[in-house]
């Protein structure tokens, strides 16, 4: 999972304070439900991102806890109004406590 890279698109990198930004964020992950069983007959273990969130300069600004009927590759896409500039940290952790992080930068004007 270490050489995961999330895309993220933010329909736009600069905003007057007050204006709403929407942010895309997609991550490639199996997300395996611990459900199944592979061709031997054994269950295959639950893998899955458990918690994702997004952070403006370490300020919470969405987050969620993600269940196991969740598909594979995450998808979110969510809306905000930021204060400042500053830098978007976005967090996905699975069950192993492996983190995949990914960071853009906002201007507010």
């Amino acid at each position: 999972m270490a050489d995961v890279k999330p895309r993220i698109r933010l329909d736009r990198k600069e905003v007057r304070k007050g204006e709403t930004i929407d942010v895309k964020t997609l991550v490639s992950h199996i997300m395996e439900t611990g459900l199944r069983k592979d061709a031997s007959g054994k269950i295959i273990p639950r893998m899955i991102i458990n918690t994702f969130t997004c952070e403006l300069n370490g300020t919470f600004v969405f987050g969620c806890d993600l269940e196991s009927a969740v598909s594979a590759n995450p998808y979110f896409e969510f809306k905000f109004k930021p204060e400042e500039s500053g830098t978007l940290k976005f967090t996905w952790i699975d069950d192993e406590g492996t983190r995949i992080e990914a960071t853009e930068t906002i201007t507010v004007t």
